[in-house]
């Protein structure tokens, strides 16, 4: 059974995490104690809500240098949803907020060629032969976001809104992310 600590910083949808990772066959730690974090053999940081607040709610607690000291360690780590967004550089949501920076880019409003929020089931198009991705292009998966890195030099799949492809998943060696929610995507979350 794999070891995964999630980090517990009371930023919306940790309980769906962990019952999505429990369903996988992860045996789940919740924490919020930064020691716990940096000893993880398996990290996800999950998230719903507004960036600013998340990020100045990780460094209240000291969970954003655990964070980073862990993804320097080559712990497999996971961002969902907003989760994803805070492993970048900085975002645009309600003026200009400083991420984790564990990847390069920047969260920028979603354009306005489709309705926002982005609510509900989107394709997949995935890099092939990635592994974290491998298996899942042309499954459907959830999306609940108003902010989304459009570009990002390590995404390894994307979903069109309204003709603009947006960054749906992102790895650069151990570190990985997800716009979508695995928890709440069915048989393609179930597989990454």
């Amino acid at each position: 059974m794999k070891t995964v600590v999630v980090v517990d910083y009371g930023v919306g949808n940790i309980p769906n995490a962990v019952r999505g990772l429990q369903r996988a066959g992860a045996d789940v730690t919740l924490s919020a104690d930064p020691g716990v974090v940096a000893a993880a053999e398996r990290l996800v940081l999950p998230g719903v809500g507004a960036f600013p607040a998340a990020m100045a709610r990780l460094e209240a607690l000291h969970l954003d240098v655990a964070i980073r000291d862990v993804a320097a360690m080559g712990v497999p780590v996971l961002g969902i949803c907003l989760g994803h967004q805070l492993l970048f550089e900085a975002s645009e949501e309600f003026g200009s907020t400083p991420g984790l920076g564990l990847l390069a880019g920047r969260v920028v409003p979603l354009p306005p060629v489709a309705r926002v929020p982005h609510l509900g089931w989107s394709s997949l198009r995935t890099t092939p032969g990635d592994p974290l991705v491998e298996g899942l292009d042309g499954g459907y998966a959830y999306f609940v976001h108003s902010f989304a890195v459009l570009e990002a030099a390590d995404a390894v799949a994307t979903f069109d809104f309204g003709g603009v492809p947006v960054c749906a998943a992102v790895r650069r060696g151990t570190i990985c992310g997800t716009q979508f929610h695995p928890e709440k995507s069915a048989a393609p979350g179930a597989r990454l």
